[in-house]
C-alpha cells in the first residue's frame, strides 16, 4: 500500500483549496469526496462576497472549482470515509472496505447537517452504522431503519433494500424512492433503543419498531466519530492558527472548525491547513533523517 503525504477529506471549498496547494507544492495526496463537490455551495442562489467573482451562483462557483481541479489534474476518490486511525507516524484511513495510508490528514468535512439522536453514538458499531457498503451484508434478510439526508445517497438505500428483508425508510428531504420491502413512517426517529446493541427505535409519535440495525446515510458525520481523540467544542474541531487539531499530524479547515460558515473562510483555512501539513511533513522527514544517523 502506497502511503501519500496528505489525505484530504472533503470536496467543499476548504478541501479543494487544500488540494490545490498540495498539488502546487508537489506533495502526494488523496482527495476524498464527491465529484458533485459541495451540496451547500450548489444550493446557494447568489454569492456576493467571494473576491474576484462577484454575483456568482452556487452552481457556477462549483463549476469554477471543478474546472480548476480538472486543469490541475486533481482526481477525486469517491469513497466515503468511515474511520481514521492514528497509528503514530501515519494515519490509516478506512473508506468503505478499502484501506489508505497518509502521513498527515486534513479534515474538511463540513458540519454535521443532522445532529445525532439519543442512542446513535452509544450504539455505533453495535447495530448503528454510517456505511452501507461496510456493514450492509450483516443485515441480510433482517429488519433495519435507514435515515438519509441526501438524495445523492439513495443508491446506498437501494443497495440496503437488496439485502435487508424489511426497510423502514426516513428520508430527510422530498423523496419518491420506493421498493417492495420499504415502509415509510410519517414521522421521524426520536431515539434508538437497546443496551448492548440496537433492539429497535422509538418514533416521535411514541410508536416503537423492533429492528436489527439502523443506518445513517449522512453528507457528513461528526469528526470525532471518524477520528477518536479529537478535541471538540460545540460540535466543531478545536484548531490553532495553523489549523492543527489536538491530534498531531491532523489538521482541519472549513465549517468543521466553527463559524462563520463562509466560503471565503473555508478557502483560506484550506490554504493554511495545506501549508501547515507541508511544514509538518518537513519536520517528520528531518526527524527520520536524525534517527538514521
Amino acid at each position: 500500500m502506497e502511503r501519500v503525504d496528505i489525505a484530504i477529506i472533503g470536496t467543499g471549498p476548504a478541501g479543494i483549496s487544500a488540494a490545490i496547494n498540495a498539488k502546487i507544492r508537489n506533495k502526494s495526496f488523496t482527495l476524498f469526496g464527491t465529484d458533485k463537490l459541495s451540496a451547500k455551495v450548489g444550493c446557494s442562489e447568489r454569492i456576493e462576497n467571494y473576491p474576484g467573482i462577484g454575483g456568482v451562483t452556487g452552481p457556477e462557483l462549483n463549476g469554477h472549482f471543478r474546472k480548476q481541479l480538472e486543469d490541475l489534474e486533481i482526481a477525486i476518490t469517491q469513497e466515503q470515509i468511515t474511520g481514521i486511525y492514528n497509528m503514530g507516524k501515519y494515519f490509516l484511513i478506512m473508506a468503505d472496505q478499502t484501506e489508505y495510508e497518509a502521513t498527515s490528514v486534513i479534515i474538511a468535512t463540513g458540519v454535521e447537517a443532522v445532529k445525532a439522536i439519543p442512542g446513535e453514538r452509544e450504539l455505533l458499531g453495535r447495530g448503528v452504522s454510517y456505511c452501507a457498503t461496510c456493514d450492509g451484508r450483516l443485515y441480510k434478510g433482517k429488519k433495519i431503519a435507514v435515515v438519509c439526508d441526501n438524495a445523492n445517497m439513495e443508491e446506498e438505500v437501494d443497495y440496503l433494500c437488496g439485502l435487508a428483508g424489511k426497510v423502514y425508510y426516513f428520508p430527510l428531504f422530498k423523496s419518491e424512492f420506493t421498493k417492495e420491502n420499504i415502509e415509510r413512517p410519517e414521522t421521524v426517529i426520536a431515539g434508538i433503543d437497546g443496551t448492548d446493541r440496537v433492539e429497535g427505535v422509538t418514533l416521535k409519535n411514541g410508536e416503537k419498531l423492533e429492528l436489527d440495525g439502523v443506518f445513517f446515510l449522512k453528507q457528513s458525520v461528526s469528526a470525532d466519530i471518524l477520528l477518536r481523540g479529537l478535541k471538540m467544542e460545540d460540535g466543531h474541531i478545536v484548531v490553532d492558527r495553523n489549523m492543527a487539531s489536538s491530534v498531531k499530524g491532523c489538521f482541519a479547515a472549513g465549517d468543521c472548525t466553527g463559524r462563520p460558515y463562509q466560503i471565503t473562510k473555508a478557502v483560506g483555512e484550506g490554504n493554511i491547513a495545506a501549508h501547515a501539513a507541508i511544514a509538518y511533513l518537513a519536520e517528520q522527514s528531518k526527524a527520520k533523517e536524525g534517527e538514521q544517523k
